[in-house]
C-alpha cells in the first residue's frame, strides 16, 4: 500500500521521516523505505510501503503513526470534527451590578440558551466604569464563542465620552443580537414638592443645581436621560452617579437624591408601595405595562425620548458559524410565548433581529448619542 499525504504537508517531509524513524524504534516489523522517486509531488517523491499483513498485526502502531503524521502536517484530529458548539459552559459577562435590568434580562436569555443546548450559561457580573470594565474583559477574551457580553445603551455612548475604554467598540467586538428594549420611568422621591413634569421643571429652574438625579454611572442610559432632560428643559439638575442602576435606585428610595430616570422593571413595585412618585415614561411611546402613564413628551417636554436597549456581543474573530448559531438561538427564544411573557413581566419588549441589523443599529446609536453628548457637554469620568 502506498500512503501519499496531502500536498499541504510538503514542508514537513523531514519531520515525517523523523516520525518514521521513531515509529520503527517502537515497532520494527513494518518496513518504511525512505525512497524518493518521481511522480509523487505531494511529498516530493516520498512513498511509504506497508503490507496489509503488517497493518492487521500492528493496528495500534499504525494508529499512533498516522496521528503523528497528522500532527506534523497540521491535520485536525477526528475529535476536532466531532466537537459540537457549545461543548462546555458559556460565560456571559454582565458589565453591571446584580439586580439591574441588564442583569435580569441577561439571566432570562442565558436560561433559554441553557435549556436549548443543555450547557450551563454562567452569568458573571463585572460592574464598573459605566460598563466599560466588563466589556473590555470580553473584548480581550478568546474568540471561541465561550465568552459573551450583554451590553446596553452605554456601549453606544462610550466612544463619544472622554474615557479610556480599553477596547475599540467597532474593531474588538462583534454584534450577535439585539434582544430587548425598555422604557424607563421618570420618578421622584415623595419629599420633592413637584407633582408633574412641568412642576419639576419649574422647581428646578427656581433652584438651579439643587435638584439631584441618580444614574447607574457616567454615560449610561439614566445619565443620558437626565442630561437630555436638562438640555431640552433649560434647567440644571446635578448628576449623582452610582455603580449600577440598583444602587442608584436604593439611593433614590432613601432620599439621597430626589429624581431618577429609573428602570421600569425594578421601579414599579416601589411606585406602587408609595416609596416613589411616577411622572412619565421616557420612551417615544407609552408602555403596555402602565398605558395610563404619559410619555415625558406628552407630559410637557416636547421631543424628549430615551429608550434603553440590550444586546449580546462576542469578541471579534469569533467564527461566523458560532455567531450565527448564537443569533439564531437568541432570536428563536425571543419569539416563544414563554419568553415574550417573561419580558413583558419585566417591562421589556423583545427586539429580535439579525446580526447585520444589530450592527447597523449600533452604528446609528453611536452617531445619535455622539450628537447628544456634544450638545449636553457630557464628559467621561
Amino acid at each position: 500500500m502506498t500512503v501519499t499525504p496531502a500536498k499541504a504537508g510538503v514542508q514537513n517531509i523531514d519531520g515525517i521521516y523523523v516520525a518514521i524513524d521513531f515509529a520503527k524504534a517502537l515497532c520494527p516489523h513494518p518496513t518504511f523505505p525512505r525512497k524518493r522517486g518521481k511522480g509523487i509531488p505531494a511529498l516530493a517523491g516520498m512513498t511509504l510501503k506497508i503490507s496489509l499483513f503488517d497493518l492487521s498485526r500492528h493496528y495500534y502502531f499504525m494508529r499512533t503513526f498516522i496521528l503523528i503524521i497528522a500532527s506534523l502536517l497540521g491535520w485536525p484530529s477526528p475529535s476536532a470534527h466531532a466537537q459540537k458548539y457549545p461543548s462546555k459552559p458559556i460565560r456571559m459577562i454582565v458589565p453591571y451590578a446584580p439586580g439591574g435590568p441588564t442583569d435580569i434580562l441577561a439571566r432570562a436569555v442565558a436560561q433559554s440558551m441553557s435549556e436549548a443546548w443543555g450547557q450551563a450559561v454562567i452569568i458573571d457580573n463585572k460592574p464598573g466604569a459605566s460598563g466599560n470594565l466588563g466589556t473590555a474583559l470580553t473584548a480581550k477574551a478568546a474568540a471561541d464563542g465561550y465568552t459573551l457580553a450583554t451590553v446596553g445603551i452605554s456601549y453606544s455612548v462610550a466612544p463619544a465620552l472622554d474615557a479610556k475604554l480599553g477596547y475599540d467598540p467597532i474593531k474588538d467586538l462583534t454584534p450577535v443580537a439585539l434582544f430587548a428594549s425598555v422604557n424607563n420611568l421618570l420618578v421622584v422621591h415623595p419629599s420633592l414638592p413637584a407633582k408633574s413634569v412641568q412642576e419639576l421643571i419649574a422647581f428646578a429652574k427656581a433652584k438651579p443645581g439643587e435638584v439631584t438625579f441618580a444614574s447607574g454611572g457616567p454615560g449610561g442610559a439614566q445619565h443620558l436621560a437626565g442630561e437630555l432632560f436638562n438640555s431640552l428643559a433649560g434647567i440644571h439638575m446635578t448628576h449623582i452617579p452610582y455603580k449600577g442602576s440598583a444602587p442608584g435606585l436604593t439611593a433614590l428610595i432613601g432620599g439621597e437624591v430626589v429624581v431618577g430616570f429609573a428602570d421600569m422593571l425594578i421601579t414599579l413595585p416601589h411606585v406602587k408601595s408609595g416609596k416613589l412618585r411616577e411622572f412619565a415614561v421616557t420612551g417615544s411611546t407609552r408602555s403596555g405595562l402602565i398605558p395610563e402613564l404619559p410619555t415625558v413628551s406628552e407630559a410637557g417636554l416636547k421631543g424628549y425620548a430615551v429608550t434603553a436597549w440590550f444586546g449580546l456581543l462576542a469578541p471579534s474573530g469569533t467564527p461566523a458559524e458560532i455567531i450565527n448559531q448564537l443569533n439564531a438561538e437568541t432570536v428563536k427564544s425571543l419569539k416563544t410565548p414563554e419568553m415574550k411573557e417573561r419580558l413583558a413581566a419585566l417591562g421589556a419588549d423583545a427586539a429580535a433581529g439579525s446580526t447585520a441589523e444589530f450592527s447597523v443599529f449600533l452604528k446609528n446609536e453611536m452617531a445619535k448619542w455622539a450628537k447628544v453628548v456634544k450638545a449636553a457637554g457630557i464628559r467621561g469620568e
